[in-house]
Protein backbone atom coordinates (compact mmCIF):
# COMPACT_ATOMS: atom_id res chain seq x y z
CA UNK A 1 0.00 0.00 0.00
CA UNK A 2 1.38 3.35 -0.92
CA UNK A 3 -0.31 6.99 -0.78
CA UNK A 4 0.16 9.93 -2.79
CA UNK A 5 3.04 11.59 -0.97
CA UNK A 6 4.88 8.54 -0.25
CA UNK A 7 7.39 8.75 -3.54
CA UNK A 8 7.84 11.33 -6.23
CA UNK A 9 5.57 10.83 -9.28
CA UNK A 10 3.77 12.87 -11.78
CA UNK A 11 1.61 15.05 -10.13
CA UNK A 12 -1.72 15.50 -10.91
CA UNK A 13 -3.53 18.84 -10.17
CA UNK A 14 -7.00 19.32 -9.30
CA UNK A 15 -8.40 22.56 -11.42
CA UNK A 16 -11.95 24.13 -9.98
CA UNK A 17 -12.92 26.38 -12.63
CA UNK A 18 -15.99 28.80 -11.64
CA UNK A 19 -18.11 31.42 -12.90
CA UNK A 20 -20.36 31.34 -15.38
CA UNK A 21 -17.85 31.72 -18.60
CA UNK A 22 -14.83 29.53 -17.34
CA UNK A 23 -17.79 26.95 -16.73
CA UNK A 24 -18.65 27.08 -20.58
CA UNK A 25 -15.45 27.13 -21.62
CA UNK A 26 -14.25 23.75 -19.69
CA UNK A 27 -15.98 21.23 -22.89
CA UNK A 28 -13.25 23.32 -25.01
CA UNK A 29 -10.47 22.64 -22.68
CA UNK A 30 -11.35 18.91 -22.89
CA UNK A 31 -11.40 18.75 -26.27
CA UNK A 32 -7.87 20.22 -26.83
CA UNK A 33 -6.28 18.28 -23.92
CA UNK A 34 -8.20 14.81 -26.04
CA UNK A 35 -6.21 16.36 -29.03
CA UNK A 36 -2.86 16.54 -27.20
CA UNK A 37 -3.25 13.19 -25.89
CA UNK A 38 -2.71 14.17 -22.54
CA UNK A 39 -4.31 12.15 -19.37
CA UNK A 40 -7.25 14.20 -17.87
CA UNK A 41 -10.29 13.30 -15.75
CA UNK A 42 -13.05 15.72 -14.68
CA UNK A 43 -16.34 16.01 -12.95
CA UNK A 44 -18.54 18.79 -13.69
CA UNK A 45 -16.45 21.81 -12.96
CA UNK A 46 -13.22 20.33 -11.71
CA UNK A 47 -10.24 19.17 -14.33
CA UNK A 48 -7.66 16.74 -13.20
CA UNK A 49 -4.60 16.79 -15.33
CA UNK A 50 -0.80 15.47 -15.00
CA UNK A 51 2.28 18.02 -14.39
CA UNK A 52 3.50 17.67 -17.91
CA UNK A 53 0.40 18.99 -19.87
CA UNK A 54 0.27 21.40 -16.73
CA UNK A 55 2.12 24.63 -18.84
CA UNK A 56 0.16 23.66 -21.90
CA UNK A 57 -3.21 23.83 -20.02
CA UNK A 58 -1.91 27.11 -18.39
CA UNK A 59 -1.43 28.74 -21.35
CA UNK A 60 -5.18 27.67 -22.85
CA UNK A 61 -6.55 29.06 -19.49
CA UNK A 62 -4.67 32.26 -19.23
CA UNK A 63 -5.70 33.06 -23.39
CA UNK A 64 -9.35 32.00 -23.02
CA UNK A 65 -10.54 32.24 -19.19
CA UNK A 66 -10.56 34.51 -16.58
CA UNK A 67 -7.77 33.04 -14.13
CA UNK A 68 -9.37 35.14 -10.89
CA UNK A 69 -12.24 32.26 -10.94
CA UNK A 70 -9.46 29.26 -11.86
CA UNK A 71 -8.15 27.64 -7.97
CA UNK A 72 -5.81 24.40 -8.26
CA UNK A 73 -4.79 21.81 -5.37
CA UNK A 74 -2.35 19.18 -4.93
CA UNK A 75 -4.08 15.84 -2.57
CA UNK A 76 -5.57 16.68 0.57
CA UNK A 77 -4.12 20.59 0.03
CA UNK A 78 -6.67 23.75 0.02
CA UNK A 79 -7.89 25.36 -2.87
CA UNK A 80 -5.37 28.33 -4.04
CA UNK A 81 -5.19 30.95 -6.17
CA UNK A 82 -4.14 30.49 -10.36
CA UNK A 83 -1.31 32.60 -9.96
CA UNK A 84 0.63 30.38 -7.45
CA UNK A 85 0.92 27.87 -9.51
CA UNK A 86 3.84 29.08 -10.95
CA UNK A 87 5.79 28.27 -7.58
CA UNK A 88 5.14 24.49 -7.51
CA UNK A 89 6.35 23.90 -10.91
CA UNK A 90 9.32 26.25 -9.94
CA UNK A 91 9.55 23.79 -6.82
CA UNK A 92 10.09 20.51 -9.03
CA UNK A 93 13.71 20.46 -7.89
CA UNK A 94 12.12 18.96 -4.64
CA UNK A 95 11.13 15.74 -6.26
CA UNK A 96 14.71 14.70 -7.76
CA UNK A 97 15.83 15.61 -4.07
CA UNK A 98 13.84 12.75 -2.72
CA UNK A 99 14.05 10.43 -5.66
CA UNK A 100 18.16 10.63 -4.87
CA UNK A 101 17.73 10.74 -1.15
CA UNK A 102 20.71 13.38 -1.11
CA UNK A 103 19.60 13.77 2.72
CA UNK A 104 23.36 14.19 4.87
CA UNK A 105 22.80 13.45 8.39
CA UNK A 106 24.35 16.53 10.55
CA UNK A 107 24.74 15.61 14.56
CA UNK A 108 24.49 18.67 17.23
CA UNK A 109 25.73 17.75 20.89
CA UNK A 110 23.03 17.96 23.86
CA UNK A 111 24.80 18.21 27.37
CA UNK A 112 23.34 17.99 31.14
CA UNK A 113 24.22 19.87 33.66
CA UNK A 114 27.64 18.83 34.16
CA UNK A 115 28.41 19.71 30.27
CA UNK A 116 28.91 16.24 29.57
CA UNK A 117 27.45 14.81 26.72
CA UNK A 118 24.04 13.03 27.11
CA UNK A 119 23.02 12.86 23.48
CA UNK A 120 23.04 13.99 19.85
CA UNK A 121 20.22 15.36 17.83
CA UNK A 122 20.40 13.93 14.07
CA UNK A 123 19.44 17.10 11.25
CA UNK A 124 18.86 17.02 8.05
CA UNK A 125 21.55 18.60 5.41
CA UNK A 126 21.11 19.22 1.65
CA UNK A 127 23.17 20.17 -0.96
CA UNK A 128 23.04 22.00 -4.34
CA UNK A 129 25.41 20.57 -7.18
CA UNK A 130 27.95 23.77 -6.62
CA UNK A 131 28.50 22.28 -3.02
CA UNK A 132 26.66 25.11 -1.40
CA UNK A 133 24.19 24.14 1.71
CA UNK A 134 20.21 24.59 1.01
CA UNK A 135 18.73 25.91 4.22
CA UNK A 136 16.20 23.44 5.85
CA UNK A 137 13.72 25.39 5.53
CA UNK A 138 13.52 25.68 1.62
CA UNK A 139 13.50 22.57 1.03
CA UNK A 140 10.81 21.57 3.23
CA UNK A 141 8.70 24.67 2.11
CA UNK A 142 9.15 23.54 -1.54
CA UNK A 143 8.00 19.88 -0.65
CA UNK A 144 4.80 21.25 1.26
CA UNK A 145 3.94 23.42 -2.04
CA UNK A 146 4.41 20.06 -4.17
CA UNK A 147 2.65 17.77 -1.53
CA UNK A 148 5.88 15.72 -0.54
CA UNK A 149 5.93 16.92 2.92
CA UNK A 150 5.63 13.33 4.05
CA UNK A 151 8.26 11.87 1.34
CA UNK A 152 10.32 14.15 2.54
CA UNK A 153 9.81 13.93 6.42
CA UNK A 154 10.21 9.81 5.90
CA UNK A 155 13.43 10.18 3.98
CA UNK A 156 14.65 12.41 6.57
CA UNK A 157 13.64 10.69 9.07
CA UNK A 158 15.19 6.93 8.14
CA UNK A 159 18.18 8.66 7.39
CA UNK A 160 18.62 9.94 10.66
CA UNK A 161 17.99 6.74 11.78
CA UNK A 162 20.23 4.60 9.70
CA UNK A 163 23.58 6.91 10.75
CA UNK A 164 22.49 6.75 14.48
CA UNK A 165 24.59 3.43 15.04
CA UNK A 166 27.51 6.37 15.31
CA UNK A 167 25.91 7.06 18.82
CA UNK A 168 26.85 4.74 20.82
CA UNK A 169 24.58 4.56 24.23
CA UNK A 170 23.32 7.81 23.66
CA UNK A 171 20.22 9.53 22.71
CA UNK A 172 18.95 9.99 19.32
CA UNK A 173 16.71 13.23 18.75
CA UNK A 174 15.16 13.09 15.54
CA UNK A 175 12.93 15.69 14.15
CA UNK A 176 9.09 14.86 12.49
CA UNK A 177 6.39 16.61 11.40
CA UNK A 178 3.31 14.84 12.45
CA UNK A 179 0.79 16.67 9.80
CA UNK A 180 2.40 15.03 7.03
CA UNK A 181 1.41 11.47 9.08
CA UNK A 182 -2.13 9.70 7.48
CA UNK A 183 -1.70 6.75 9.65
CA UNK A 184 0.68 6.04 11.90
CA UNK A 185 0.47 2.00 11.15
CA UNK A 186 1.62 2.36 7.70
CA UNK A 187 3.27 5.75 7.64
CA UNK A 188 5.94 4.97 10.28
CA UNK A 189 6.09 0.86 9.52
CA UNK A 190 9.91 1.46 7.79
CA UNK A 191 11.03 3.59 10.91
CA UNK A 192 10.25 0.95 13.20
CA UNK A 193 11.27 -1.83 10.62
CA UNK A 194 14.91 -0.33 9.90
CA UNK A 195 15.11 0.52 13.59
CA UNK A 196 14.49 -3.22 13.80
CA UNK A 197 16.70 -4.31 11.67
CA UNK A 198 19.63 -2.31 13.37
CA UNK A 199 18.91 -3.84 16.54
CA UNK A 200 19.07 -1.22 18.10
CA UNK A 201 17.26 0.12 21.15
CA UNK A 202 13.75 1.37 20.37
CA UNK A 203 14.29 3.60 23.57
CA UNK A 204 17.32 5.25 22.42
CA UNK A 205 15.55 7.11 19.61
CA UNK A 206 13.27 10.78 20.81
CA UNK A 207 11.35 11.78 18.14
CA UNK A 208 10.45 15.76 18.12
CA UNK A 209 7.15 16.88 17.20
CA UNK A 210 8.11 19.82 14.98
CA UNK A 211 4.95 21.67 14.13
CA UNK A 212 4.94 25.32 12.30
CA UNK A 213 1.44 25.26 11.78
CA UNK A 214 -1.48 24.78 14.45
CA UNK A 215 -2.57 20.90 15.07
CA UNK A 216 -5.83 20.89 14.25
CA UNK A 217 -6.87 17.24 14.68
CA UNK A 218 -4.81 16.79 18.15
CA UNK A 219 -6.19 13.19 18.99
CA UNK A 220 -4.61 12.06 15.55
CA UNK A 221 -0.98 13.85 17.28
CA UNK A 222 -2.04 11.77 20.32
CA UNK A 223 -2.54 8.08 17.95
CA UNK A 224 0.96 9.03 16.28
CA UNK A 225 2.75 9.33 19.51
CA UNK A 226 0.98 6.67 21.41
CA UNK A 227 1.98 4.28 18.40
CA UNK A 228 6.02 5.54 18.93
CA UNK A 229 5.24 4.91 22.94
CA UNK A 230 3.75 1.13 22.57
CA UNK A 231 6.55 0.31 20.40
CA UNK A 232 9.59 1.70 22.76
CA UNK A 233 10.21 5.29 21.40
CA UNK A 234 10.47 8.57 23.38
CA UNK A 235 9.16 11.61 22.00
CA UNK A 236 9.74 15.15 22.97
CA UNK A 237 7.42 18.57 22.22
CA UNK A 238 10.23 21.15 20.54
CA UNK A 239 9.88 24.86 20.59
CA UNK A 240 7.58 25.26 24.05
CA UNK A 241 6.54 28.60 24.04
CA UNK A 242 6.48 29.77 20.50
CA UNK A 243 3.50 29.37 17.84
CA UNK A 244 1.64 26.45 18.74
CA UNK A 245 3.77 24.78 21.39
CA UNK A 246 2.00 25.81 24.29
CA UNK A 247 1.53 24.86 27.55
CA UNK A 248 -1.74 23.66 26.98
CA UNK A 249 -0.73 21.71 24.30
CA UNK A 250 2.52 20.00 26.40
CA UNK A 251 0.15 18.72 29.20
CA UNK A 252 -2.13 17.04 27.09
CA UNK A 253 0.80 15.41 25.12
CA UNK A 254 2.62 14.55 27.95
CA UNK A 255 6.05 14.59 26.07
CA UNK A 256 9.03 12.59 27.94
CA UNK A 257 11.15 16.11 26.89
CA UNK A 258 10.21 19.80 27.02
CA UNK A 259 12.62 21.70 24.71
CA UNK A 260 12.29 24.89 25.38
CA UNK A 261 12.00 27.43 22.24
CA UNK A 262 15.65 29.07 21.64
CA UNK A 263 13.60 33.01 21.70
CA UNK A 264 13.55 32.68 25.62
CA UNK A 265 16.52 31.12 25.82
CA UNK A 266 18.67 33.79 24.03
CA UNK A 267 19.92 36.42 26.65
CA UNK A 268 17.23 35.06 29.14
CA UNK A 269 20.38 36.27 31.80
CA UNK A 270 19.48 39.46 31.13
CA UNK A 271 15.77 39.35 30.06
CA UNK A 272 12.93 38.98 32.77
CA UNK A 273 10.36 38.63 30.29
CA UNK A 274 12.16 35.68 29.09
CA UNK A 275 13.18 34.44 32.69
CA UNK A 276 9.42 34.59 33.58
CA UNK A 277 8.74 32.21 30.48
CA UNK A 278 11.34 29.94 30.82
CA UNK A 279 10.06 29.72 34.77
CA UNK A 280 6.27 28.84 33.54
CA UNK A 281 7.15 26.59 31.04
CA UNK A 282 9.56 24.44 33.16
CA UNK A 283 7.27 24.50 36.39
CA UNK A 284 4.65 23.06 33.88
CA UNK A 285 7.10 20.09 32.51
CA UNK A 286 7.95 18.93 35.76
CA UNK A 287 4.79 18.96 36.53
CA UNK A 288 3.73 16.17 34.08
CA UNK A 289 6.82 14.54 34.99
CA UNK A 290 8.83 15.70 31.54
CA UNK A 291 12.76 16.45 31.33
CA UNK A 292 13.07 20.20 30.55
CA UNK A 293 15.91 20.77 27.90
CA UNK A 294 16.90 24.27 26.49
CA UNK A 295 17.98 25.15 23.02
CA UNK A 296 19.46 27.80 21.64
CA UNK A 297 22.21 28.52 24.06
CA UNK A 298 24.99 30.39 23.32
CA UNK A 299 26.09 32.40 26.16
CA UNK A 300 27.97 30.97 29.08
CA UNK A 301 26.16 33.40 31.08
CA UNK A 302 22.54 31.88 29.98
CA UNK A 303 23.81 28.78 30.12
CA UNK A 304 24.33 29.04 33.86
CA UNK A 305 20.83 30.71 34.87
CA UNK A 306 19.30 28.23 33.53
CA UNK A 307 21.05 25.20 35.71
CA UNK A 308 20.34 27.58 38.41
CA UNK A 309 16.25 27.62 36.97
CA UNK A 310 16.41 23.82 37.01
CA UNK A 311 16.52 22.90 33.43
CA UNK A 312 17.85 19.40 33.32
CA UNK A 313 19.43 19.85 29.95
CA UNK A 314 20.98 22.07 27.26
CA UNK A 315 21.85 22.25 23.03
CA UNK A 316 23.34 25.16 21.32
CA UNK A 317 26.47 26.60 19.85
CA UNK A 318 28.02 26.81 22.93
CA UNK A 319 28.59 23.07 23.37
CA UNK A 320 28.36 22.29 19.41
CA UNK A 321 26.90 23.17 16.01
CA UNK A 322 25.63 20.73 14.23
CA UNK A 323 28.18 19.02 11.88
CA UNK A 324 29.06 16.36 9.73
CA UNK A 325 30.48 13.87 12.45
CA UNK A 326 29.29 13.41 16.43
CA UNK A 327 31.34 14.59 19.16
CA UNK A 328 32.70 11.13 20.44
CA UNK A 329 34.58 12.47 23.51
CA UNK A 330 33.14 12.56 27.02
CA UNK A 331 33.46 14.70 29.94
CA UNK A 332 32.60 18.62 29.88
CA UNK A 333 32.28 19.94 26.39
CA UNK A 334 33.38 23.81 27.16
CA UNK A 335 35.69 24.42 29.73
CA UNK A 336 34.99 25.46 32.93
CA UNK A 337 36.02 29.31 33.79
CA UNK A 338 37.30 29.64 37.48
CA UNK A 339 37.27 33.16 39.05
Amino acid sequence: MTCESCIPHQLRFELLFEGADNKAMVPLLLQHMKRQNGWYDHRENVVIVEEAFIHDLLDFCRDHMNATNIYYRLGRQDWQEFHTISSVLEASWIDQLIAEKRITPYYQPIVDREQTLFAHEVLSRSFREDGSLIPPGEFFNSAKKRNRLFALDKLCRLTAVAHSSVLHNQKVFINFLPTSIYSPEHCLQTTLELAHRMQANPSSFVFEVVESEKVDDLEHLKTILRYYRQHGFEYALDDVGAGYSTIELLRELQPTYMKLDMKYVRGVADNPYHQEMAANMLEAALEIGSIPLAEGIEEERDFHFLKRLGFQLFQGYLFGKPAPSPICRTGPLTEKKHN
